[in-house]
């Protein structure tokens, strides 16, 4: 009888890539019984996944807090699983009580949750709730098995805990395959991001970098893929730098995973150019990998971590992300010189076949349910 996995989130959509399509999907192909509650999501069933949208109406962060783990936790004692495995910090207090009830309970820490709760520029009081989390990270680590994306998390729970995995977020083999591309050099000027769009994560930057373009006449289309907030959708399009070049720019919003990488198929540059800030800086972007994996050459921040990757390979350039002239810089050279461009591409596809899959982490999740 097959074994029933439950992965439950209340933030993620359906579709997130390391949840449904990488983690699950595994889980699945070795043979689990594995169901992903999802909140207001789609019900379907897709390579052995079952998942289950949860309908929760709430308006805003808090009653989401309040709300949706609580519905989740009840789908979830309906479906009565072996193993469960959550991805979010809301559904901690659930988690205990589905631990008090003798399951085995997962927790898959995508970030660095203390330093994350510091750029909640809407939470009152974040450094000191940034603090007080340490507290519960010596909660969960004594708690549940741990899961973690980063290998600089470990640096935290070492100090509590031996009990847990490291998962990276590299790219999974199948899933953007058919989206490689190596030679650009003939396609049109156009550059992509994909990800969460805000101040953090460089778009003022980009922007800045891409008017400097335009004053020097050079031809480009931005396509930039990812949720936006409201606040920060506002503050774009009142942007001065914004304004000078918004047609030559589509904001699309979350999109599928592979509804926003066929998007690169016509462009020469994937951008990830994230502000120093502390939560990023030992942090891999996953955004990188998934660009090396298709043969898009990268312009990414200069952090020693990312540039390991980036420059180690020869498969783009690292630049200052607060220095808009060497973006610029940066999207020019590449534009203007295909054939290193096209090396870069073939040297990433290299990186990522040989060193950066997701192969190795879907053997080590699968030692996780085997414990």
């Amino acid at each position: 009888m097959k074994k029933t996995i439950c992965h439950i989130t209340t933030v993620h959509p359906e579709r997130d890539v390391r949840i449904f399509y990488k983690e699950c999907k595994s889980l699945a192909k070795h043979g689990f019984d594995v169901k992903l509650i999802v909140i207001n999501g789609n019900n379907f069933t897709e390579d052995g996944v079952e998942v289950i949208g949860v309908p929760c109406n709430y308006s805003g962060r808090l009653q989401r807090f309040l709300k949706a783990p609580k519905a989740a936790y009840r789908k979830a004692l309906q479906i009565d699983a072996a193993i469960y495995h959550f991805h979010d910090p809301e559904f901690i207090r659930f988690g205990l009580l589905l631990k008090l009830r003798g399951k085995k309970v997962i927790f898959d820490i995508h970030e660095n949750i203390s330093k994350q709760i510091n750029l909640k520029d809407w939470l009152p009081f974040r450094k000191l709730f940034s603090k007080l989390y340490s507290i519960i990270d010596f909660f969960t680590s004594k708690t549940f098995y741990i899961i973690l994306a980063e290998k600089s998390y470990a640096t935290i729970y070492n100090k509590y805990t031996k009990n847990f995995s490291i998962i990276l977020n590299m790219p999974e083999d199948g899933l953007l395959k058919k989206h490689i591309r190596t030679n650009r050099s003939n396609l049109e000027n156009n550059l992509f991001y994909i990800g969460g769009v805000s101040k953090e994560r460089g778009i003022f930057q980009i922007l800045k970098a891409l008017n400097e373009l335009q004053k020097r006449k050079v031809e480009f289309y931005f396509h930039c893929i990812g949720p936006i907030e409201d606040k920060t959708k506002d503050e774009i399009i009142k942007d001065e730098n914004y304004k000078k070049i918004a047609s030559k720019i589509k904001f699309y919003g979350a999109l599928d995973i592979n509804e926003g990488i066929k998007l690169t198929y016509d462009c020469k540059i994937g951008l990830s150019v994230l502000e120093p800030v502390e939560n990023y800086l030992d942090s891999y972007s996953t955004k990188i990998f998934e660009y090396m994996s298709i043969g898009l050459p990268v312009i990414s921040s200069n952090f020693p971590l990312w540039k390991e990757v980036v420059e180690e390979n020869n498969c783009g350039i690292c630049v200052d992300p607060l220095n808009t002239e060497e973006i610029a810089n940066a999207i020019y050279y590449l534009f203007n010189n295909p054939k290193e461009a096209h090396k870069m591409s073939k040297n990433g596809l290299q990186a990522v076949n040989e060193k950066y899959n997701w192969r190795e982490e879907e053997e080590k999740l699968i030692k996780v349910y085997d414990l």
